[in-house]
């Protein structure tokens, strides 16, 4: 796997976003997932995950979190930055939120949007003192359990066919349609008579195939 940055730059990374989230968890007060989402819509987090050595070594955590939440346009008194860090489970949660997006070479975004920063924070307990490929084989089974079906996946599974059946009935070749339910071809961007194919045979509206997720039940 090709990464961002260089595994020498890790660990200034990593006790910069350390800093960061607990700074601006304890003393700002933030809310952890308030803070995420600041620091992905401000870019920083974009320059971050790309190894920006002026965002991950040039910055100190405290520093960021003041150009993170100055950009958002909030207005408020930041507090001094502390002397030492110590090793927090806020602290803990941006530590190792730095090693999964590196190690992973996952967007911030992308992340966030399959893990919430409370749910990081959860698993600090069974996980500080553990090595870090043990989250990141955490996070990615989480990350597999909560993947979501695509549309055309779930009106097949409605109407009861495998995928070679639906293949069979469609003229759809079996192979483009796995690509189109894993997502690794985009269903949208398929010939309109491939579509109406598929959506005659299970009996869809077309834009009911259009489109990458559905949301999962709670069944």
């Amino acid at each position: 796997m090709i990464r961002a940055y260089a595994e020498q730059y890790l660990h200034d990374a990593m006790a910069n976003l350390g800093e960061a989230f607990d700074y601006a968890i304890n003393a700002c007060k933030l809310e952890p997932d308030a803070f995420m989402e600041l620091f992905i819509a401000s870019g920083y987090a974009d320059s971050f995950g790309k190894g920006n050595p002026k965002i991950i070594s040039g910055l100190s955590g405290t520093e960021l979190v003041i150009e993170v939440i100055m950009k958002s346009g909030k207005t408020m008194e930041f507090p001094d930055a502390q002397v030492a860090y110590d090793c927090s489970a806020k602290y803990w949660c941006g530590w190792i939120l730095a090693y999964y997006q590196w190690y992973s070479a996952r967007s911030f975004r992308d992340i966030h949007a399959g893990i919430s920063m409370q749910e990081i924070l959860k698993l600090y307990p069974t996980h500080h003192e553990a090595a870090e490929e043990k989250f990141a084989d955490t996070v990615n089974a989480i990350f597999m359990r909560k993947k979501q079906p695509t549309k055309l996946q779930a009106q097949r599974k409605k109407c009861g066919y495998s995928q070679k059946e639906l293949a069979e009935k469609s003229g759809v070749n079996l192979r483009t349609l796995q690509q189109y339910e894993l997502g690794t071809k985009k269903i949208g961007k398929a010939s309109a008579q491939t579509v109406a194919s598929l959506a005659n045979t299970l009996g869809c509206r077309v834009e009911d195939l259009i489109g990458s997720t559905i949301l999962l039940s709670e069944d």
